[in-house]
């Protein structure tokens, strides 16, 4: 092995956790459900995991606490949400802050932007609508 090859470094183990806002409907949860089965099946060999903030399982805590088991040390989080409400603005990253303080290892937890304000989100909806009032 030369010196170059023992310098490289191995990626740090990591996760995408898909956050939405939870409920105790299952009628609410299924379309989450779903969508999470659909993109496992278009992710071979990304971890991809679904969660909730509040009302329902698995919480956001428990899926990085058993992430966190297994060795990932960096969490992507991307809200399923609309836009970015007081959840997302205080609620989501204190519980975030909460977690890295109780954590004994060193974690990265990345809050990404709400879904909902992706362009080919909101392009998708604007022409559902247009479609729809014309």
């Amino acid at each position: 092995m030369s010196a170059e090859d023992s310098t490289q470094k191995t990626p740090t183990p990591s996760a995408t956790v898909l956050l939405a806002h939870g409920s105790t409907d299952e009628n609410w949860l299924a379309p989450f459900r779903t969508m999470h089965q659909d993109i496992l099946q278009q992710t071979p060999g990304q971890r991809v995991e679904l969660a909730y903030m509040e009302l329902a399982e698995p919480s956001l805590q428990s899926i990085i606490a058993s992430l966190v088991a297994e060795g990932i040390t960096r969490v992507d989080i991307l809200p399923l949400f609309f836009a970015a409400g007081r959840h997302l603005r205080k609620d989501v990253p204190a519980m975030l802050e909460a977690i890295k303080a109780e954590s004994e290892i060193p974690l990265t937890l990345n809050l990404h932007t709400p879904v909902g304000l992706e362009p080919e989100i909101s392009s998708a909806i604007s022409q559902l609508v247009i479609r729809k009032v014309q």
